[in-house]
C-alpha cells in the first residue's frame, strides 16, 4: 500500500488487516507508556486546507504515539493565503524531508492529484477532499462496528468481516465524503447499508450505488438495522435551500427523543448510534441519543487515533517484514 486515497483502493483482506493492526494500536492507548517506536525519525506533515479539529489531533496524536516527528501546516496564515500553489507546497515539503503526508483539500481529487505527480516522493494519506471521500473516518468506523459486532455475537473481532450486518446512513449524503467512503468500504467488508435521505440530498447517480435508497427515516428503523449512522448538515456547502427549514428537517430525518425512545422498546441495546462529529446536536441527532448508551461517539473517537496509527505504520513501513506482535506493540524505550 503505497498511499490511502479512497476506500475503493481497499480489498477486503487489505481493510481487515488495517483494522488488526489497529486492534494491536489499540491496546497500546491502555498502557502507562502509550509510545511506540516504530516510526522514530520519520517526519508526518499534516497538511490542512480546510479548518478541522478531530481529524488533524487524531493524526498528529497517531504519528507521536509512533515516536513520529509531526509538522502541522495549516493552509490559513501560510504561503497558501498569498497565492502559493499545491505544487509549490509539496515541493517544499519534499524539500525538508516530509515522509508522509496527510492532506486535508477542498477540492475533490486533490489528494490523488498529489500522489499521483513527481512532486512529492512520500506517501499521501486523505483526511477529506471535498464531497469525495474520507477513507480513515470510514476505516474508524468500520473498526468500531466489528467491534460491537463481534461482541454481539461473541467471537473475537480480529480477522472477522462485517457479513451480516445492517447498516443505516441517514442524512446529508449529497455532501458527506464520509457517507461515500463508508459506502465503499462497509460493502467490501460485506455489511447491507441502507442510504436514508430526503430526496434533494441525494446525489445523482446514487441509485446505481451497492446500496438500499430510503425516504423515510421510521420505515428504515422499523424493519430493523443494527447501527444507525447520523451525518452532519453540512450548512457551509450549500448554497441551496435542501430542505424548508432546520425544524422540518429535525423532525423527519433528525435522530430525536421520539426515536431514541421508540427503539428503546424495540431492542435491548443491540443497535449503536453513530455519528462522525461534529454534532449538530437538536438538528441531525438530539442530546439524549448522543448521549445515550447506545451512542459510539466518543468511541468512535478513540478508535480513530488507533486506525490511523496502523495505516501510518503500513505505509511507512512498507512491504517490510511485520515485527512479531511482541515487538510492535513493545512500548518506546522498554
Amino acid at each position: 500500500m503505497k498511499h490511502l486515497l479512497s476506500t475503493l483502493d481497499l480489498s477486503r483482506a487489505d481493510a481487515i488487516r488495517i483494522l488488526d493492526i489497529a486492534e494491536e494500536m489499540a491496546a497500546v492507548g491502555t498502557r502507562q507508556v502509550k509510545k511506540l517506536p516504530a516510526l522514530r525519525g520519520r517526519t508526518v506533515v499534516n497538511l490542512f486546507f480546510e479548518d478541522s479539529t478531530r481529524t488533524r489531533i487524531s493524526f498528529e496524536a497517531a504519528a507521536k504515539r509512533l515516536s513520529a516527528d509531526v509538522i502541522n501546516f495549516s493552509a490559513k496564515g501560510s504561503s497558501v493565503s498569498k497565492g502559493e500553489s499545491l505544487k509549490d507546497t509539496a515541493q517544499t515539503l519534499q524539500a525538508i524531508g516530509a515522509d508522509a503526508v496527510v492532506i486535508r483539500h477542498g477540492a475533490s481529487g486533490a489528494p490523488a492529484r498529489l500522489a499521483a505527480t513527481d512532486w512529492i516522493d512520500a506517501p499521501v494519506v486523505n483526511a477529506g477532499d471535498g464531497t469525495h471521500e474520507h477513507p480513515t473516518q470510514a476505516l474508524l468506523d468500520a473498526f468500531t462496528l466489528r467491534t460491537h459486532w463481534s461482541a454481539l455475537h461473541g467471537h473475537t473481532s480480529s480477522g472477522s468481516d462485517l457479513a451480516g450486518m445492517r447498516v443505516a446512513i441517514v442524512g446529508d449524503i449529497l455532501h458527506s465524503r464520509v457517507a461515500r467512503s463508508n459506502l465503499w468500504l462497509l460493502r467490501t467488508l460485506g455489511a447491507e447499508v441502507i442510504m436514508v435521505a430526503p430526496p434533494t440530498l441525494l446525489p445523482h447517480g446514487s441509485n446505481v450505488w451497492p446500496c438500499t435508497i430510503s425516504y423515510d427515516l421510521d420505515a428504515t428503523l422499523a424493519t430493523g438495522v443494527d447501527a444507525v449512522m447520523m451525518l452532519r448538515v453540512q450548512g457551509e456547502r450549500m448554497h441551496d435551500s435542501f430542505f424548508p427549514n432546520t425544524r422540518e428537517y429535525s423532525r423527519l430525518w433528525g435522530f430525536d427523543d421520539a426515536r431514541l425512545a421508540a427503539l428503546d422498546a424495540t431492542d435491548s441495546g443491540e443497535t449503536i448510534i453513530m455519528h462522525p462529529g461534529p454534532m449538530n446536536r437538536g438538528l441531525e441527532i438530539s442530546s439524549a441519543a448522543a448521549d445515550s448508551p447506545r451512542s459510539t461517539v466518543l468511541a468512535q473517537v478513540a478508535n480513530g487515533v488507533a486506525v490511523r496509527m496502523a495505516v501510518l505504520y503500513l505505509l511507512l513501513s512498507g512491504d517490510q517484514p511485520r515485527p512479531a506482535p511482541s515487538d510492535a506493540i513493545r512500548p518506546a524505550g522498554l
